[in-house]
């Protein structure tokens, strides 16, 4: 799981919060840690490969939002491996792992491993979290025929500059003067902690405003191309507000527990005795989403690859060569498989006797698609459902 008490337990002068928490259980909890980002690892893995069935077609050009989405997975994945590698290390070697907590120590090892295992985590979900930004902006800026290509040269300058800045900044602030003479008090710390939520906080907060603003824009966008507003299009439109629906619930259940486990941690910290018999509910309760936390923290990959694509199957193609999927609008073969039109062959099926070639039209129907894609059924999904194949 990701928290910045991973990083703040690394100090031989720990705060009794951080001490409470991370010497409950130590072995159960890593042991669940491991158990979750193991079953993580291994679906997202299973959800990204490519499966049999799926057609090979020719993409004009690839999707920055396509690419977005299986980044923010590949963050995922790392970030599993990291919990992994550090539970793993936390289980087998507890004699090593018990020199973390030795004030005056010859052996720097201990050390390196609990900063840079931690440090890693914090990065790569930290990245998640700006990339899981970027798709809510580059999906607005797309609709509003503002971005392309090109934009994803500066979001991956955007992503991982703030989340190796902030990762690095906030470190340094945690271990001033050094690892093994770390300030006391709470005042140090909590740019640290700043640091780890913010992104956190900002995906909270403003994705929903993208995504809101991204789903009247395509409203308005389908009711400006014809000037009418029909059942597909409405339909068309709940799929792609569905979609953003599933990715910021995701995110809360995966989040909030790191929130209200910081808060009552925070809490604990400012009170002169924490074991007092007052506390005790408040203890209890910081402990319960402590292991909640590393359950659903690693689970995100996957539930971010469901929410992404639909549950993508288990016909893995193992002779796998690229392939790429359409986001053109003039493809009339999925159509008939189902039940009503696929966002990608909008246009050609409802106005089949009046085809439209101007580029506004092919920029609109482009737009939409990279929204909804890979949420439609059966085989429509089954034709674009593996994100291997997508924006590369």
């Amino acid at each position: 799981m990701a928290s910045p008490r991973l990083e703040t337990y690394c100090c031989p002068n720990r705060d009794a919060a951080t001490q409470l928490v991370m010497n409950f259980q130590p072995a159960v909890f890593c042991g669940v840690c491991i158990g979750s980002a193991s079953v993580s690892l291994l679906l997202t893995i299973l959800q990204l490969l490519p499966k049999k069935g799926q057609s090979l077609r020719k993409m004009p050009k690839a999707s920055s939002s396509s690419t977005i989405l299986l980044l923010i997975s590949v963050c995922d994945i790392l970030g599993g491996l990291g919990i992994i590698f550090r539970s793993s290390v936390w289980l087998g070697f507890p004699g090593f792992i018990a020199n973390i907590s030795v004030a005056n120590r010859t052996d720097v090892w201990p050390s390196a491993f609990c900063v840079g295992s931690a440090m890693w985590i914090q990065l790569l979900y930290s990245a998640g979290f700006w990339w899981l930004f970027c798709y809510a902006v580059d999906s607005y800026l797309v609709v509003r025929r503002s971005a392309g290509l090109s934009t994803i040269v500066l979001y991956h300058m955007m992503t991982w500059g703030l989340a190796v800045l902030l990762c690095v900044e906030g470190i340094a602030l945690l271990y001033y003067p050094s690892l093994s003479s770390c300030e006391n008090g709470l005042e140090h710390a909590i740019p640290h902690y700043i640091t780890t939520y913010a992104p956190l906080l900002l995906v909270l907060v403003i994705n929903p405003i993208l995504f809101r603003r991204t789903v009247s824009a395509v409203a308005s966008l389908l009711k400006g191309r014809q000037g009418i507003y029909t059942e597909n299009e409405r339909r068309l439109g709940t799929e792609i507000q569905i979609r953003f629906f599933k990715i910021m619930l995701v995110f809360v259940i995966c989040w909030s527990c790191n929130i209200i486990n910081e808060s009552l941690l925070f809490y604990l910290e400012m009170q002169p005795d924490i074991n007092e018999m007052p506390l005790r509910n408040i203890r209890s309760a910081a402990l319960i989403t402590w292991i909640i936390m590393g359950i659903l923290n690693p689970m995100q990959g996957f539930l971010f690859t469901l929410a992404f694509y639909g549950w993508t199957g288990l016909r893995v193609d193992l002779k796998w060569r690229k392939r790429e999927i359409p986001w053109e609008s003039m493809s009339s073969s999925t159509v008939g498989e189902n039940a009503y039109p696929s966002p990608v062959n909008y246009q050609s099926n409802i106005h089949d006797s009046k085809k439209v070639s101007t580029t506004d039209s092919q920029q609109t129907d482009e737009a939409i698609s990279m929204l909804s894609e890979d949420n439609t059924s059966g085989e429509a999904r089954l034709t674009r459902s593996s994100p291997i194949y997508q924006g590369w």
